[in-house]
């Protein structure tokens, strides 16, 4: 049925044109770094199957999942995949040593009480891994004019620039969040200073604007990259334990559709889904 008005792109296609895969390659590359020396057990990835958050990391055990947006990424073909909500991590408590967040808050329905999930299931110095867009940034300005415009009837046929997004966590109220979880910033920074363009021409062009605003406006690059260290008062760490520990909470429950990817480890988290759910064959 004809509205008139343009469709709203979601964020897997729009990371296949040139602006997003830009946007990928650049949180590829940050990803690769901050994971690589990061050691423990368990590591889960929270969304986005196109970017390949945990590829570099070492841990045996290695979790993708996919929550009701992810859902048409695990029909077209994802294996390896578990099937939950960021709002409830079928983990037990203090049981994972990594989780990256690459865009899931902006998409969840309620990012702060995700956050409060993920500082649930990590262990004492686990960190989280967390990439998004920027609102206040040449990116955000287009996209917030483009809205502007389709109000006032203007460009209604012409899609916004970026996916569409339930709420945008600028950088500095997500750190306050961080913080009130008592989770201590170890890496922030941002990227991709190129201008809004939509041809991979023009923005191979652009491509000197990147050295240029890492130094003159470093707060205004299109995305986000945080890396943040969960801490407990009062605690002091000898060293990793593999022996299960006591459930505070009861995890949710999740479809297990496999492992991501696979693992000669057989061992998984206490309360993780492979001792609570059954495994589907993919």
């Amino acid at each position: 049925m004809t509205t008139g008005e343009a469709p709203i792109i979601g964020l897997a296609p729009w990371l296949e044109t040139p602006p997003g895969q830009y946007l990928l390659a650049w949180e590829q590359a940050q990803l690769d770094e901050a994971v690589a020396d990061l050691f423990g057990f368990h590591a889960l990835q929270m969304g986005l199957p196109q970017l390949q958050g945990l590829r570099a990391n070492r841990m045996p055990n290695r979790w993708l999942a996919c929550g009701a947006f992810g859902a048409e990424d695990v029909e077209a073909g994802v294996a390896h995949a578990l099937c939950c909500e960021p709002e409830y991590l079928p983990f037990a408590d203090q049981s994972l040593d990594l989780v990256v967040l690459p865009h899931t808050l902006e998409r969840a329905e309620d990012p702060h009480r995700s956050l409060a999930e993920v500082e649930r299931v990590l262990r004492p110095e686990g960190r989280v891994v967390i990439a998004g867009l920027n609102p206040v940034s040449l990116w955000g300005l287009r996209q917030r004019g483009g809205r502007l415009a389709r109000w006032a009837g203007m460009w209604r046929h012409q899609p916004c620039y970026l996916p569409a997004a339930e709420e945008w966590i600028g950088y500095w109220r997500l750190r306050d969040w961080l913080r009130l979880l008592n989770f201590e910033l170890e890496v922030g920074r941002m990227g991709c200073y190129r201008p809004p363009l939509s041809t991979q021409r023009w923005l191979d062009r652009c491509a000197w604007m990147e050295r240029l605003g890492a130094h003159w406006w470093p707060v205004l690059g299109a995305a986000y990259f945080i890396v943040a260290v969960k801490r407990v008062r009062g605690m002091r760490l000898v060293g990793l334990s593999r022996s299960p520990r006591a459930a505070g909470a009861v995890a949710a429950p999740a479809s297990v559709i496999g492992r991501w990817p696979p693992s000669r480890s057989r061992e998984a988290p206490s309360g993780s889904p492979s001792t609570r759910t059954h495994t589907e064959d993919t």
